[in-house]
């Protein structure tokens, strides 16, 4: 008999333990979307309810159901209980009869149960104890120490479960419980398929050889076969049987001329899929799966070179520079996730030209559907284990063990995705979290060996061979341990600027090989923030406003900073919007200076791509899935051909630099102008460069310090253009003086709305004046813009694509669309 699988996701119903009276609820699901779709809680996000909700996290849950099972089901020879996620304390019970705890949010648990089904109706329920209480619980017993804002409990180290769950500094407290991944009754006689590790060959020219270790679990001494096929785009280009020799076979595959899997820009992303069989001795069908792998070699370089040591991504040996963000969980009820919206999120890192995120340790280890839309995307993974920003009981032997268990389970899910690109350690721990001994502050390097460079490694080893393990980020392997952003090698988190208050421009003075966390936060824009707050709440100093900041005084750093580089703004309003302005600058100065460094520098990792709730944070993208005014700058400045200026004021000089991760060379025309803040020209000159692949060029080096002496810095704007086939790639915008400092006049700016096709329309915006940081939006209607917070010159116009999300006519945009430039903030 084949495997017989049975869904029971579905309707179940919650209750406060020991409550008779309960409500309907969802699996996958959690207590809170449960409670919050019956309307008997508020909604946490908004103003600051979430406060009252912390209840909900002190309480136990009960989940409970019936489910009918057929005698054909218990005819087999094993009936398991398969729970992909259960978050995280459960005590399981079927028909009465405890079966099993559970302790840990990101392993997959099984659990024999036919020695307790009966067939026709059946009961099964889960009670989830408070995670709350256990950590504070834990903590008293012993102290572990960790980094933790004013609002988080202290503990959660001793508990493996999604660390953000209980806060962190752009994040609420809502600490959740419930089956938040299927579940499901499995059924089987004879043997099913347990393992499935596809290995890649790229040795041979011409041909990748496909190694399938197929392991399974038997109950019977029959013989085994298993039928592996490899196919594209539904044609079969390689097929092979092999034998199981207890319980585990090996089938090689050879593809010819395989078709080679790139990351974003630099290539297709073409899927194979690798069918497995489990047959019989009769040749009867068991058990089948089926796996998509990109065939392509993915590593870590680390080599000696003239700065130190590398620290590089080559894909297919090709080096290619690592330009993309952090990722955190999309919603602080990660239940709430979608394929639309994790699509949604990540279409959006791919439009800005990102080929790699970095899945951050204080989350989850996120679902397939995530890693599948990166296969198909490009989008490199660099996945951290869910270690982040605290010690942990590493003496602990009970605690090894549930790791262990938890990596194997991750490790096993996600090694077949082309997409993953390096298994990391954790996050931080290095960078203040460990020393020689235990103390008030800080675990033992020892403690921490046992699981940062042992366990883990060993895992990846044993499990995943062909991707290289990176204990922690940031990590440094130069020198003393303690060394942790040394830029010589290893990566760095660089966070002088936010934390440490230093200006935009000490990006400038930082060479280091891999740039995998800075950031600068904004608030979201207007309409996100009407969402969580009242009329009176719409004042950056408000309770509600300050209480969506997690970052301490945040709203106050984001204010000093605005007033270093902008005029005050006029309104709630444009202080949202030049926030984002502000933020996106900060990231321009950092992202524009390290590509040109390469290929010293290999890779961009800015914190952070998205949010968990609405509110101010490090977000290009904000909790609604607006996009900010930093993720149009990021397409920009991430584009494959980079123009850019070095402005040096003491010396009265600009350098031109153009920065390309075309793995070919070419030529390109280069043109800069100089004008007043009227449009009028003063300079202009026009170069044809050869552009060098996967490297940066100085084009040239203007010397401005005629025109400087004259009217200024504060008269003057210095425009940049490249062009590659007569097409315009890249643009820029050299400033000469803070813009506050700019009397910029009115930029008069007309637009005018066309039709471009089918639910999609063209806004051309022409300026008589330069304008800008002009952005678009619409009153009452998402959409997808093409560009916005660009700069206009006079006479030049530029068109934007407006995608709407629902079905809208013309006349309804013009009606909607507002277009704002900078003047507009303080005017």
């Amino acid at each position: 008999m084949s495997v017989t699988r049975a869904d029971l996701g579905g309707e179940w119903m919650l209750m406060k333990h020991g409550e008779g009276d309960g409500i309907r609820a969802s699996v996958p699901g959690c207590a809170h979307v449960d409670l919050l779709t019956a309307g008997t809680i508020v909604d946490p996000f908004y103003r600051d309810n979430e406060d009252r909700l912390h209840r909900i996290g002190e309480s136990e849950w009960t989940y409970c159901r019936t489910f009918g099972v057929a005698k054909e089901v218990l005819d087999h020879e094993r009936v398991v209980l398969r729970c992909y996620g259960l978050d995280t304390l459960a005590t399981l019970c079927i028909n009465g009869t405890e079966i099993a705890q559970t302790d840990n949010m990101f392993r997959t648990w099984e659990f024999d149960v036919k020695p307790v089904l009966t067939p026709g109706e059946n009961t099964i329920d889960f009670t989830f104890a408070s995670a709350s209480r256990h950590i504070q619980s834990r903590q008293q017993e012993r102290p572990l120490p960790s980094w933790c804002g004013p609002r988080e409990p202290r503990g959660r180290e001793w508990l493996r479960k999604e660390p953000c769950n209980f806060g962190w500094d752009w994040g609420p407290v809502v600490v959740t419980c419930g089956i938040w991944r299927p579940i499901e009754l499995v059924a089987f006689s004879c043997a099913r398929l347990n393992d499935v590790h596809i290995r890649q060959d790229h040795t041979h020219p011409g041909k990748a050889l496909l190694r399938v270790e197929v392991a399974a679990e038997a109950t019977t001494a029959e013989p085994l076969t298993v039928e592996v096929n490899v196919c594209l785009k539904g044609r079969t280009v390689a097929t092979t049987v092999a034998s199981l020799t207890d319980g585990r076979a090996v089938a090689d595959l050879a593809v010819e001329d395989p078709e080679l899997w790139w990351p974003n820009g630099l290539g297709a992303q073409p899927l194979y899929e690798v069918q497995v069989e489990l047959r019989d001795a009769h040749g009867a069908s068991l058990d089948r799966t089926a796996k998509r792998v990109g065939i392509r070699t993915l590593r870590l370089d680390r080599h000696p070179d003239q700065w130190g040591e590398s620290f590089q991504f080559v894909v297919n040996g090709v080096p290619f520079f690592a330009k993309g963000a952090n990722w955190i969980p999309a919603d602080a009820f990660i239940v709430r996730m979608t394929r639309g919206r994790y699509e949604e999120l990540l279409r959006g890192a791919a439009d800005a030209n990102m080929n790699m995120l970095r899945v951050w340790g204080g989350g989850t280890y996120e679902d397939d559907v995530f890693y599948d839309l990166c296969d198909e995307l490009g989008i490199c993974i660099w996945q951290d284990f869910m270690f982040a920003c605290s010690t942990y009981p590493t003496f602990d032997d009970v605690f090894m063990r549930n790791v262990r268990a938890e990596a194997e389970d991750n490790v096993r899910r996600l090694r077949h995705h082309p997409c993953i690109a390096l298994w990391c350690g954790n996050n931080e721990l290095e960078q203040g979290l460990v020393g020689e001994e235990w103390d008030d502050r800080r675990m033992s390097w020892d403690d921490y060996g046992r699981l940062f460079d042992k366990l883990l490694p060993q895992v990846v080893k044993e499990l995943d061979p062909d991707r290289d393990y990176w204990p922690s980020s940031p990590h440094s392997p130069c020198g003393e341990r303690a060394n942790f952003n040394d830029p010589t090698c290893g990566d760095a988190h660089l966070w002088e600027v936010w934390h440490g208050r230093e200006p935009f421009e000490w990006y400038r003075t930082c060479e280091h090989r891999f740039n995998s966390e800075f950031g600068f936060q904004s608030f979201p824009e207007p309409r996100t923030v009407y969402g969580f707050t009242e009329p009176q709440d719409r004042n950056v100093t408000s309770y509600v406003m300050e209480h969506h900041q997690r970052s301490g005084i945040g709203n106050t750093v984001i204010m000093q900073y605005m007033l270093d580089w902008f005029r005050l703004p006029t309104s709630f309003e444009a202080t949202m919007w030049l926030s984002q302005i502000l933020q996106g600058m900060a990231m321009k100065y950092a992202v524009e200076h390290w590509r040109r460094s390469m290929p010293r520098g290999m890779g961009t990792l800015y914190w952070q791509l998205n949010d968990t709730w609405p509110g101010p944070s490090w977000s290009s993208i904000d909790y609604d899935g607006r996009w900010k005014a930093l993720h149009y700058m990021a397409k920009r400045f991430y584009s494959p051909l980079l123009i850019s200026g070095v402005d040096d004021l003491t010396r009265g000089t600009v350098d031109i630099h153009v920065t390309s991760d075309l793995t070919d060379g070419r030529q390109a025309d280069v043109s800069w102008f100089l004008t007043d803040l009227l449009g009028n020209r003063l300079l202009d000159a026009r170069a044809q460069v050869d552009v060098a692949p996967q490297q940066d060029t100085l084009v040239q080096t203007l010397d401005l310090r005629a025109p400087l002496s004259k009217p200024g810095g504060r008269e003057l704007l210095l425009w940049l253009d490249l062009r590659d086939a007569d097409e315009q790639c890249s643009s820029n915008l050299v400033l000469l003086a803070r813009p506050k400092h700019l009397e910029l006049p009115e930029p008069m700016i007309r637009w005018s709305v066309s039709e471009a096709d089918v639910g999609r329309f063209a806004v051309t915006l022409e300026a008589e004046r330069p304008a800008l940081w002009v952005w678009l939006s619409l009153s009452s209607t998402e959409a997808r813009l093409s560009d916005s917070f660009l700069h206009l010159r006079p006479g030049e116009p530029v068109t934007v694509t407006v995608a709407p999300a629902g079905t809208i006519t013309r006349k309804e945009i013009e009606g909607q669309l507002r277009v704002a430039s900078l003047v507009d903030t303080y005017r």
